[in-house]
């Protein structure tokens, strides 16, 4: 069995040498010659019941070679039997709430998580009522009726951490997703710990590079036939483009989560010591909920860190005003680093009790670490906060 650099490199690419290529291609088919109609039938059939190929693509909504070489490098690297590719990481998610309706209607879910998810949850437009529940309350709070449990760990944008392990026993026989897109499998493979179905937005760290839309959902073969139905009928595959986007880029996914972790401890230790941070959230430093799971669940604390600055909201806008090598804008999980406001970007959607429940504060900001040199990226760091202490005290002498 290879180990993980190297399936990174060359899973999904086991076709190659019979296709006499070195780089994958890209089939943008939309349609597919029908032949031997009798063929065509029975590969329809096929598709439409959520197999993951057939004699005959058919028809590009329902599969396409692109996306399913991706697939199988992702489940290679979740240890999973299967991945199904979305649009979206929004995309994937709404797949699985509907694909989870048919078990019921209930679902149990843990906050903090990315602050569209919250609301798709919270709102019941894909025809689920969701209840936000503790950890520890798992186990009491299934119904009869109650179709999934969801986590993300580490959390969006407090990078809490919840025990998987914990939370699959606790569920029993009803089915655990997590979110373990700010993880990756290079830091954690959740379906090992227990999990059912483990959700990434590809977007994010998978793609790596800040130019594809992507979102996978790793399981079990008979998990992903649900799934594949779902997203055959509401159109919601990946396109091969951006499969394409997505496949080049993990090879470099490990090296680029440690170049970024490593960045990352150390602009969390100098940000926690700067006057001006009220607050470090990040596992390296054990300053988020179960952040000994950063060393047992995890091989590492991961590169994203929120701060909250001690002048609120005010401060928080003058940093992103301030900042010019570190880039203010949505988003996660690129070579180059980020920084936004999670009150008022990213968790805008979710109800203000609940942001405040999860400790999102006005005086937040969530901070993707990058590859960038360090030593750069503190220097940019270091004068935007001073920048917007001196904004601050501008606007307080007026």
């Amino acid at each position: 069995m290879h180990r993980f650099d190297t399936l990174a490199v060359h899973a999904g690419r086991e076709d190659f040498p019979d296709l006499g290529v070195h780089a994958p291609p890209i089939d943008l088919s939309t349609t597919y010659p029908v032949a031997d109609l009798q063929v065509g039938t029975a590969s329809f059939d096929a598709l439409v019941a959520g197999e993951a190929a057939a004699a005959n693509p058919i028809y590009a909504r329902l599969h396409n070679p692109t996306v399913a070489r991706v697939e199988q490098a992702l489940a290679r690297l979740e240890g999973t039997e299967a991945c199904v590719a979305f649009g979206s990481g929004m995309a994937a998610l709404t797949a699985m709430l509907l694909a989870a309706r048919t078990r019921g209607g209930h679902v149990l879910v843990v906050r903090p998580l990315y602050g569209t998810s919250d609301h798709l949850l919270a709102c019941g437009l894909a025809g689920i009522r969701a209840e936000f529940v503790q950890p520890d309350e798992i186990a009491a709070k299934i119904r009869p009726d109650t179709a999934l449990v969801i986590i993300e760990t580490p959390a969006n944008p407090t990078l809490d951490l919840v025990d998987v392990r914990a939370v699959a026993t606790a569920a029993g026989e009803v089915p655990v997703l997590v979110d373990s897109t700010f993880a990756t499998p290079v830091l954690q493979r959740p379906f090992e710990l227990g999990a059912t179905y483990v959700l990434h937005s590809a977007t994010k760290f998978l793609g790596g590079h800040g130019d594809v839309i992507a979102g996978v959902i790793c399981c079990s073969e008979d998990r992903a036939r649900p799934l594949r139905q779902v997203r055959a009928a509401t159109g919601a595959l990946l396109h091969p483009l951006a499969a394409y986007l997505l496949h080049r880029g993990l090879p470099t996914l490990g090296l680029r989560v440690e170049r970024a972790q490593a960045n990352a401890q150390v602009l969390a230790e100098r940000l926690a010591a700067h006057p001006a941070v009220a607050r470090v959230f990040y596992p390296g430093l054990g300053t988020v909920k179960n952040a000994h799971l950063a060393r047992s669940q995890m091989q590492g604390p991961g590169a994203l860190i929120a701060f909250e600055l001690r002048a609120g909201y005010a401060a928080a806008a003058a940093l992103m005003r301030a900042v010019r090598l570190v880039t203010p804008a949505v988003s996660l999980g690129s070579v180059d680093s980020l920084i936004q406001h999670p009150s008022g970007l990213t968790h805008r959607v979710v109800e203000e009790g609940a942001k405040a429940g999860c400790g999102i504060t006005p005086g937040m900001l969530r901070l993707s670490v990058g590859i960038e040199h360090v030593e750069d990226l503190w220097a940019d760091l270091a004068q935007a906060l001073t920048a917007a202490e001196a904004a601050l005290a501008v606007d307080n002498a007026a």
